[in-house]
């Protein structure tokens, strides 16, 4: 006969139920430790409440980030929760995974195969920028004090970067000397270039991937503008490209776009696999053509680990997780997988552009074709009595987080939105997005149900 158990593990006066717990009858503690411990899993619970005010990460079409992981990735992210990356000692096929991603970005990347390119996994695609603008620096700064020349008034000239560029100019005592935009231009232009390199230029920063827009800027052709400066001034600048969105996704969707190492001038790449690198939160990656574009100045070379570890980073300790959920996936996915992945993503995009152009009130920048699966649109009327922040707001009643803002100079009077396809944003997701931003452009134009009628009450 079976022998029931009546009361769960509950102790003496211990409550049966979380919300019965003390705890959850006071308000968190926000600024002072509490003295004892709580259990657990009321804690666990508790906070997990606190978490549900964040916005629903599947319906955000602002961020470029991964926010839909398979269940394999999840095991690999617990497994390797206490891997630390920089402890190549301790963890060497941890540090062997990250080697063998950088060798396959580097062939992805057409690196020359007579040169051997070296490589490092970040924390994140601005980490990985600023390795590259350092790099960039020193080989400036060496070369001017070998012509016994001044070097301490480095310049990097860049278009509409993404804030991690500013980060690295004021970090590093470098001038950024940021091209404004032309009329009617999304990025910088091949032939603006003439006008802002000279002797200081420590690079050029090309985008693969324009934040504001999704659009590519045109990095063959600021190879060749660059070639024919340098035949006529002596100048040699090189190249470096954010890819941080298209170095995913050029290869798999544009892969006869010159953008890479198949471009001489180009000396290195920064990328994120936490973006369309579909892996998890926490990876970037830096690549370099060949070791001698990486100064060894920067490299540093520490023993407390165990043995000689040759770090190159920003920081130190991080985890080893998102770097072994990249070589899953690249193992998983390969070349094709990819493709199918960025090519349905793009299609999406490119739908949902035209059904937004037909929409009425917009113009569309960026129509999801040709670079990232995304899009980008601005009002047709500058004064439509809404604003395209009006419309944000009207769409994150529904929950859509899409971001309104000014494009960068001298175009910051031109406002846009941003809508980003990323892996797990289905064509019935985004036929659903669309749906809802029919019915918001009705509610503000007040000719939508509810515009004008009076509120009713709830009904059970």
């Amino acid at each position: 006969m079976a022998i029931s158990k009546v009361g769960g593990g509950s102790g003496p006066g211990e409550p049966t139920d979380i919300y019965a717990h003390p705890l959850s009858a006071r308000q968190l503690p926000k600024h002072r430790i509490p003295d004892g411990p709580h259990d657990p899993d009321t804690v666990c619970q508790l906070v997990r409440d606190e978490l549900d005010m964040d916005g629903n990460a599947a319906q955000n079409l602002a961020t470029f980030c991964t926010t839909w992981s398979a269940s394999q990735v999840h095991t690999l992210m617990d497994i390797s929760l206490v891997k630390n990356m920089i402890d190549k000692d301790e963890y060497p096929q941890t540090a062997e995974i990250e080697s063998r991603c950088v060798r396959m970005l580097a062939n992805l990347w057409h690196a020359p195969e007579q040169s051997e390119a070296v490589g490092c996994s970040t924390t994140g695609s601005s980490e990985a920028a600023m390795l590259g603008g350092l790099a960039m620096k020193w080989r400036w700064r060496k070369a001017r004090e070998a012509a016994g020349k001044p070097a301490d008034r480095p310049n990097l000239v860049c278009g509409p970067v993404q804030v991690c560029w500013e980060k690295f100019a004021r970090y590093f005592d470098v001038e950024l000397r940021r091209v404004p935009l032309l009329p009617d231009a999304t990025g910088m232009r091949p032939e603006q270039l003439r006008a802002y390199v000279d002797e200081n230029t420590i690079g050029v920063v090309a985008i693969l991937g324009v934040t504001y827009t999704c659009d590519y800027e045109p990095v063959r052709e600021f190879s060749d503008a660059l070639d024919a400066i340098q035949r006529e001034t002596g100048l040699d600048v090189p190249l470096h490209v954010d890819a941080a969105s298209g170095g995913f996704v050029a290869p798999f969707l544009h892969p006869d776009l010159e953008w890479d190492f198949r471009l001489p001038r180009v000396v290195s790449v920064n990328a994120s696999g936490h973006k369309y690198g579909l892996a998890p939160l926490g990876v970037g990656w830096a690549v370099w053509r060949d070791a001698e574009m990486l100064p060894e100045d920067l490299v540093f070379h520490v023993s407390y680990l165990g043995g000689d570890m040759p770090t190159f980073a920003l920081n130190f300790s991080r985890p080893g997780g998102s770097v072994i959920s990249q070589y899953a996936l690249l193992l998983r996915l390969g070349r094709e997988g990819y493709r199918q992945v960025h090519r349905n993503c793009a299609d999406t995009a490119a739908a949902l552009a035209g059904k937004i152009a037909d929409a009425g009130p917009f113009t569309v920048l960026y129509d999801g074709k040709g670079a990232l699966p995304a899009l980008s649109y601005t009002l047709k009327d500058p004064d439509p009595g809404f604003s395209l922040y009006d419309l944000s707001d009207q769409l994150r009643m529904r929950g859509w987080l899409v971001p309104s803002y000014p494009l960068p100079p001298d175009r910051g009077e031109t406002v846009i939105q941003r809508v980003l396809i990323r892996h797990g944003i289905s064509r019935d997701k985004a036929d659903l997005f669309f749906e809802d931003l029919r019915a918001s452009l009705e509610r503000l134009r007040g000719t939508g149900p509810g515009a004008s009628a009076p509120r009713v009450g709830f009904h059970h």
